[in-house]
C-alpha cells in the first residue's frame, strides 16, 4: 500500500509561533479559561498567573480579547500537528475530519467553551473567519488536494470544498451537547461520516 505522504511536503498557511513569554503568558489564559471560562480572562489576572508585567503583555496582544483568540489558535495548531500525513482516498480524509472533531471536542479548553459557553463558542469560532479558521481551512484545503489525486474526492476547487467540510464538521460539534439525547454517539458519528462523504464524493 502506498504510504501517506508527509503533509509537510505541502505548505499550509503561515505556522503560528509563540516564544517562552508569549507562551506563559497564553498557558495562563488556557488555566483561567479552563477554570472561568472567557470572562475570567484579564490583563491584570494574565499577568499574576504568567508572572509578567501587563506591559509585556501588551507587547504582544492589544488587549484580553486578543489573548484569548491566540490561546484558542495555540489550541487548534496543536490539533492539526497530530496529523502529519496526508489523505491518499475519501475515506482516509473523512477519517481525519472525525478525528479532528473528536480531540476537538475533548480538548481542555474548547470542551469547556462548548459545554458551559457555547454563546462565547460561537463569537469566536462562527461569527468571522479568524486565525483558528484560517488554518484548520489550510490544513483541510491541502488534504482534499491530495485526496483528489486519487480520484476518490470530486473535482473542483479545494479551498471552497474546505470551506463547506468545515461548516458541516463545525455545524456538528456544537450542535452535540444539544441533541445527545436524541442520537447516540454511535449514530452521530456515523451520520456526520455520511455528510462528510457525500459532500466528496465524486
Amino acid at each position: 500500500m502506498e504510504e501517506r505522504q508527509a503533509i509537510a511536503e505541502v505548505p499550509l498557511a503561515e505556522q503560528p509561533h509563540w516564544d517562552a513569554t508569549q507562551s506563559r503568558i497564553l498557558d495562563a489564559a488556557d488555566e483561567l479559561i479552563s477554570r472561568r471560562g472567557v470572562h475570567g480572562v484579564t490583563i491584570a489576572e494574565l499577568a499574576r498567573r504568567a508572572g509578567h508585567s501587563r506591559p509585556t503583555i501588551y507587547r504582544s496582544w492589544s488587549d484580553a480579547d486578543d489573548v484569548v483568540r491566540a490561546a484558542l489558535l495555540r489550541r487548534v495548531a496543536g490539533i492539526v500537528s497530530q496529523f502529519p500525513t496526508e489523505p491518499l482516498t475519501r475515506p482516509d480524509l473523512v477519517d481525519d475530519v472525525l478525528r479532528f472533531s473528536v480531540r476537538f471536542r475533548a480538548d481542555e479548553v474548547y470542551g469547556r467553551l462548548l459545554a458551559d459557553e457555547p454563546e462565547v463558542f460561537t463569537r469566536y469560532t462562527l461569527q468571522r473567519v479568524g486565525s483558528s479558521q484560517r488554518l484548520i481551512l489550510s490544513w483541510l484545503a491541502a488534504a482534499i488536494r491530495a485526496a483528489q489525486q486519487s480520484g476518490t474526492v470530486r473535482t473542483g476547487d479545494a479551498d471552497a470544498i474546505a470551506v463547506m467540510l468545515l461548516l458541516i464538521a463545525q455545524s456538528a460539534v456544537l450542535s452535540h451537547g444539544t441533541v445527545s439525547e436524541l442520537i447516540s454517539e454511535e449514530s452521530w458519528e456515523r451520520e456526520l461520516r455520511a455528510a462528510l462523504d457525500g459532500l466528496l464524493r465524486p
